[in-house]
């Protein structure tokens, strides 16, 4: 569409020109590109480009882009709400193994002796990850935080078991990846199936990834690990497939049997039933197999 806004009329032609086939009636383009937009749609339709000019394959139509853009809703909205139990107890844990340790240090994520330096202190020209986090702002959006400090007021943080319910999961994951304590951080690894703590922090990372994905409704249909997952004994990655969201999902379901078993049923049978519902249409189905590439 360039960099100048256009009406829907002009966006229809445009498609028009770029070779889809409308099977929809005019109105009811109009009605999706006033619910979701054509730049969001964009996202969708770029599957079905066959050059770098936006010229659309043959037989393009807008009901298969409506339909892969309704698939990545329902499954971001699945994943959340799982990925959402990995990280309360992700969260949960961190909090008491540490806690429990270093019971003389209520904020041990700000100790040095507990917490690398690093993810404390500033240095010139870097502002720390904490710095960054715990801010006047960060403390008067959190209730619990503000009434600590308002009762406390030579408090520089709160401590751990009320900061961290309010860091966000990559903030979290940054500052277990800080804790010095390797006996702690391994007992952590070890309660989520994960002997080995570097093989835990690239499929915690990943986790986390697709959390805020799916948090921001950005895209996930064609998503790709930036680095190839970490191979665990119990997951069995497809074909050594380790890095698109078929494998992704297996690590989910990883998780979630240490968490709770039923609740990975649960999980397995909401993504089969999407999945199996939306391979009724071919060209979705094409896609679930070779861009998810969930079998």
């Amino acid at each position: 569409m360039g960099n100048i806004a256009t009406n829907f009329n002009k966006q229809i032609e445009l498609l028009k020109e770029r070779g889809m086939n409308l099977d929809y009636e005019s109105n009811q383009i109009k009605d999706f590109l006033l619910d979701i937009g054509y730049y969001r749609l964009g996202f969708y339709w770029h599957h079905f480009e066959k050059d770098t000019e936006h010229n659309f394959k043959p037989d393009t139509k807008p009901s298969n882009v409506i339909a892969l853009y309704y698939l990545d809703v329902d499954l971001r909205n699945i994943l959340l709400k799982y990925l959402n139990r990995i990280e309360i107890n992700f969260r949960t844990k961190v909090v008491y193994y540490v806690s429990n340790k270093y019971k003389n240090s209520l904020a041990w994520f700000a100790d040095e002796n507990i917490t690398n330096n690093s993810f404390i202190q500033s240095i010139p020209g870097k502002t720390s990850m904490l710095n960054r986090v715990y801010t006047l702002e960060f403390i008067n959006n959190n209730k619990s935080l503000k009434n600590h400090h308002d009762r406390n007021p030579t408090d520089t943080y709160a401590p751990a078991w009320k900061t961290l319910e309010f860091l966000t999961f990559g903030v979290l994951l940054n500052l277990f990846k800080n804790i010095k304590n390797e006996e702690i951080k391994k007992r952590v690894s070890e309660s989520l199936g994960i002997l080995n703590i570097n093989k835990f922090e690239n499929l915690m990372t990943t986790v986390v990834l697709i959390r805020n994905i799916c948090s921001h409704g950005d895209v996930l249909y064609d998503f790709k690990t930036p680095r190839g997952l970490s191979a665990v004994p119990n997951i069995n990655f497809d074909e050594s497939d380790r890095s698109s969201l078929s494998a992704c999902i297996k690590v989910i379901s990883y998780f979630l049997e240490y968490i709770s078993p039923n609740r990975k049923i649960d999980f397995l049978k909401e993504i089969d039933e999407l999945f199996n519902e939306n391979a009724k249409n071919e060209v979705i189905k094409k896609i679930i197999t070779y861009e998810i590439k969930y079998k």
